[in-house]
């Protein structure tokens, strides 16, 4: 797709690859909508509005669709689905608060996304979504199973919607990424972001690669880690 011109909906743009992501499709072109709880502050530039929406909740989602296209058209070419949180523990001391919120965002809150823009999407018989997993929807991790299965829900979900809206032109791209320099390792004990971790920016590179892709070629997986994850 070229990216000039089309409609993006970033959702959890205000840091991390979120935001990074929102920056790359500026610079091919793109007219960007950001989702999120709040506004990246670093992030000005005239093809960017920014549309306060926690995806947990439906209404606001469909709230958050209603003013970007009353503001930016009714076409909408791209969804990246990268708000998520992880939390971590024994699942025999878990809280069940935090479970249900991990689901809500990471899950639930993606479905919200995809089910909104789907209409116009196939009103079009164009557009691609990104959902971004983590290596957590490969492989099990101890001490984050609740994370790890959320994440297993969106490759599961993201693997069957592909098959269902191939024919409307619609592609739909699953990213797992590995340990990534985010805000993300703020809350997980034992592990701290670092620069030896894949950048932001790296992810976002490859989500604009898998998006300008031409219309018959369809990247449907793309499983990413740091080469040298504790440095030479």
């Amino acid at each position: 797709m070229d990216l000039n011109g089309k409609v993006a909906i970033v959702t959890g743009v205000s840091k991390g690859i979120g935001l990074a992501t929102a920056e790359l499709l500026l610079q091919r072109g793109a007219v960007v909508a950001g989702w999120g709880r709040s506004r990246p502050a670093e992030l000005q530039h005239e093809r960017f509005s920014f549309f306060e929406c926690d995806v947990r909740d439906e209404v606001q989602v469909q709230e958050a669709l209603t003013n970007t296209q009353r503001e930016l058209g009714q076409d909408v070419h791209v969804l990246v689905n990268n708000a998520g949180l992880g939390i971590s523990g024994a699942v025999d001391g878990f809280s069940s608060a935090d479970w249900h919120q991990m689901f809500d965002t990471n899950v639930h809150g993606l479905f919200y996304c995809t089910k909104a823009v789907l209409p116009p999407m196939k009103r079009q018989q164009l557009g691609h979504i990104v959902n971004i997993s983590s290596i957590a929807g490969l492989t099990g991790i101890e001490m984050m199973a609740g994370y790890c299965a959320t994440k297993y829900a969106v490759r599961g979900f993201s693997h069957s919607i592909f098959k269902e809206v191939r024919k409307d032109g619609i592609k739909v791209t699953c990213l797992y990424p590995g340990s990534t320099q985010t805000n993300f390792f703020d809350d997980i004990p034992g592990t701290t972001a670092n620069e030896h971790m894949m950048q932001p920016a790296d992810i976002a590179g490859a989500i604009v690669y898998a998006l300008e892709t031409p219309f018959n070629f369809h990247v449907v997986d793309m499983e990413m880690r740091p080469l040298q994850p504790k440095g030479r």
